[in-house]
């Protein structure tokens, strides 16, 4: 048990961090009723939803990092007293955020040629195309609520956005009942369906979530809408040399799973279903450890923005451990109900459902093995961009993903025989090496002083 000296942490890094691990589970329970639904329509549109939405993420990483990056810096700017600073820094993170998707659409519009280049049987390279020519547009809201969500975030102002991101549940489950399905007269378009549905959820939930952003009494001093077309040239700057790192250290480790998905298609259809689900669940998971990192960072960027190295390690000891005991109850989740769980995402009576399930079961064991290793490297990843460390942990990640994790995995798939469960097992080599270099970064340079400028006392 704690002592009463992190009793403060705790409480506050719950009343944080619970907030933003409800919006990430929110939003990843969307993605599961889409995966679900679409899972009930039939094998070959899961496979393509599963590669479709991987293609899409592969983007979405890279330019997620100007959104993430930017609540370090604001979270430190308010504890400074900084408004000027908190409005450039949110304001020019959006600007990116959608220039650099307008920029990535055409290649998801064209997106068919590359996954047939990558190995991806036809009729699953042609529906996955499908998806991503309708849900590609949706990728200038997601970036935007990202940078909206850390802007409130740094502001300790999480429970709305909560809120906004449950409500596009009911909302994706109706739309994809229709157009997924042509129930009640609609069109039955299948993933295409499907991709209307969540581009259509992503832009209601944008404008709920601007719309509270200019509202909010505590927000008003930073005008963030106000001339928002006048660029800041320094501010911009600023915040692409921070998020760029963070967008290349997200697409180093998405890309290790994007890329045991491809894998995962060159063995199988079935086995790229089943290892989509697998998947999902530990996504599901991590985003628990996602929303305790996130509030790592506003916490920690309070701290630096005050100098007070004490106050920063109580602080990382106290996420450290709550994100330690959550892997710990996922594990055992995992372990015990493997089959009731991968159950939920098929039809039991569609004829290749129970090797499906009997796959995605056994995956599970392995998905539980990386737990624990998951939520360090996330948690360490969130202290480190507290102090706006970015570089050095894009090189950890960049090594650890794709030197070790993804050849790993190729060597024990295929040279070694070990088919789907290879490939995870690569994946926790990656995983158990970017969570040890990273964990040791921060801890070191809190304890020679280099986040505050003194190092935190024992």
């Amino acid at each position: 048990m704690m002592s009463s000296r992190y009793t403060p942490h705790l409480r506050a890094t719950l009343a944080l961090g619970l907030p933003l691990v409800g919006s990430h589970l929110a939003r990843m329970t969307i993605h599961v009723a889409d995966t679900v639904m679409i899972g009930w329509y039939g094998v070959a549109e899961l496979a393509a939803l599963v590669i479709a939405v991987s293609f899409f993420n592969i983007l979405f990483f890279l330019g997620m990092g100007f959104g993430i990056g930017v609540m370090g810096l604001i979270a430190a700017a308010i504890a400074r007293g900084d408004e000027v600073e908190v409005r450039r820094s949110a304001r020019m993170a959006l600007w990116l955020s959608i220039g650099f998707a307008v920029a990535v659409i055409p290649a998801l519009w064209h997106s068919g040629p590359i996954l047939l280049a990558i190995g991806q049987e036809p009729v699953v390279a042609r529906l996955a195309q499908d998806y991503l020519r309708i849900a590609g547009f949706g990728l200038i809201a997601v970036l935007c609520q990202l940078t909206l969500n850390s802007y409130l975030a740094a502001m300790e102002r999480t429970q709305v956005v909560l809120w906004i991101t449950l409500a596009g549940l009911p909302l994706v489950i109706v739309l994809n009942w229709l157009l997924i399905f042509g129930n009640l007269g609609a069109p039955e378009l299948g993933v295409r369906g499907a991709a209307i549905a969540a581009v259509a959820v992503q832009f209601s939930q944008l404008a709920a979530i601007a719309a509270y952003a200019a509202w909010l009494p505590d927000a008003r001093k930073f005008h963030l809408f106000q001339r928002f077309w006048r660029p800041d040239w320094p501010g911009m700057r600023t915040v692409f040399v921070l998020g760029l790192p963070i967008g290349l250290t997200m697409l180093a480790e998405g890309g290790l799973f994007v890329g045991s998905n491809v894998m995962m298609g060159w063995i199988g259809t079935r086995e790229l279903a089943a290892h989509g689900i697998a998947l999902q669940l530990a996504s599901l998971t991590f985003m628990l450890h996602l929303g305790m990192s996130n509030a790592a960072t506003v916490r920690i960027g309070q701290a630096k923005g005050r100098g007070d190295a004490a106050w920063m390690r109580d602080a990382g000891v106290t996420v450290t451990v709550v994100s330690a005991v959550i892997a710990a109850l996922a594990v055992a989740g995992f372990e015990l109900f493997p089959r009731p769980l991968v159950g939920l995402y098929l039809d039991a009576s569609a004829p290749q459902a129970p090797s499906i399930i009997e796959i995605a079961a056994g995956l599970l064991f392995y998905a539980g093995l990386f737990q624990l290793m998951d939520a360090m490297q996330v948690i360490a990843l969130g202290l480190l961009r507290g102090v706006q460390d970015t570089r050095v942990p894009m090189v950890i990640a960049g090594i650890s993903y794709w030197l070790v994790g993804m050849p790993v995995a190729y060597g024990l798939a295929f040279p070694a025989g070990l088919g789907p469960a290879g490939l995870w097992l690569g994946l926790l080599a990656g995983l158990s090496l970017a969570a040890l270099l990273l964990m040791r970064r921060f801890w070191r340079g809190l304890a020679r002083g280099d986040w505050t400028g003194k190092p935190a006392a024992g």
